[in-house]
């Protein structure tokens, strides 16, 4: 499926698309792919139904644009976060700092669309479930990477088996998210200082 909105030849778009892509994204993230009318996404990209369709197809297009708009923009704040680390346990430490953070307040309450998605897998279409597989695959890839690296600069003891290890980190920041959605989170400083522990 393009993740291009469709237009019709030589007719300027009408909206700007990002802006579009990121007022959806707040529908979606608080109801939810199924639980999001396009009444609701319309009123809140400002768009007709019709112009909607005529822009992404359906909903499940447009909800893929959404998806890949929300990975864009948090990847580009891990790299950020992760920038210049010293060795592979400081980048852990800062991962699950950059997960805390997203886990406070409203962007708590809003959680994370991978997460969302991840619960109501079983609802999505086939594609949709897909990407979200390959997501998941993606960030617990990264945490194997991030163990290995650790193990390799001394900083992670390497006696530690680096894919059940990234599972559990993996298990803890998407629980984070899950319960993150009730409420702030408490014991921070002493919850990441206990997760560490499990790289000694």
């Amino acid at each position: 499926m393009s993740l291009t909105p469709r237009r019709e030849r030589g007719r300027p778009r009408e909206f700007d698309l990002n802006q579009a892509l990121d007022n959806a994204m707040l529908v979606f993230r608080r109801q939810g792919f199924h639980g999001a009318s396009i009444t609701d996404l319309g009123a809140a990209m400002q768009l007709t139904a019709g112009s909607i369709y005529k822009a992404f197809g359906d909903k499940h297009g447009l909800f893929l644009q959404v998806f890949e708009r929300y990975l864009q923009l948090r990847h580009q704040a891990l790299r950020h976060a992760l920038e210049n680390q010293p060795d592979g346990r400081s980048a852990i430490k800062q991962l699950l700092q950059f997960y805390f953070d997203s886990s406070r307040d409203l962007q708590g309450r809003l959680g994370c669309m991978v997460v969302n998605s991840t619960v109501e897998q079983n609802l999505l279409e086939e594609p949709l479930a897909q990407r979200v597989r390959e997501i998941v695959l993606s960030n617990r890839t990264r945490l194997v990477q991030l163990i290995e690296q650790g193990q390799q600069d001394g900083s992670v003891n390497p006696d530690i088996h680096a894919q059940a290890g990234a599972e559990m980190l993996l298990c803890v920041l998407f629980g984070m998210r899950v319960v993150a959605k009730n409420d702030n989170l408490q014991h921070e400083e002493q919850s990441l200082a206990l997760i560490l522990k499990m790289l000694d």
